[in-house]
């Protein structure tokens, strides 16, 4: 399954790169209660809406991908600048690997991918 959602928010890629690491994932996220373990920017363990996962941050072409290896759905994301459809936008893109879940997961997910919309309440140059 698949999420889209546009974020109006301009940064460029090295901004979200910076500003977007795993420790700051609590912070920028609602649906991420708490940082449980700090193995720096680009790992660590959170505990979200569907309890304890280890989180692995990865810098791609125009942001970043996020995974969750242990999650028993594959969930990953991504927050990317500068493609189509929305160049001056950021795009969130959240899958998982099956093509149909029970109704309450999907609500989950649509709740998961809309928390990143917090990401414009954060003050411009404050990401």
């Amino acid at each position: 399954m698949e999420f889209f959602r546009t974020l109006p928010l301009q940064a460029d890629a090295e901004t979200l790169q910076a500003a977007i690491t795993v420790p700051t994932l609590p912070r920028l996220s609602s649906a991420i209660d708490a940082l449980l373990e700090n193995a720096g920017p680009d790992a660590g363990v959170v505990y979200c809406l569907w309890g304890e996962f280890r989180v692995h941050r990865e810098c791609i072409n125009g942001g970043l991908r996020f995974s969750l290896p242990g999650c028993p759905n594959a969930l990953a994301w991504t927050l990317t600048t500068g493609h189509p459809p929305a160049p001056d936008a950021v795009i969130l893109h959240l899958t998982i690997n099956r093509s149909e879940h029970e109704p309450d997961f999907v609500e989950s997910l649509e709740f998961f991918a809309d928390s990143w919309l917090d990401l414009t309440r954060i003050p411009s140059g404050q990401l």
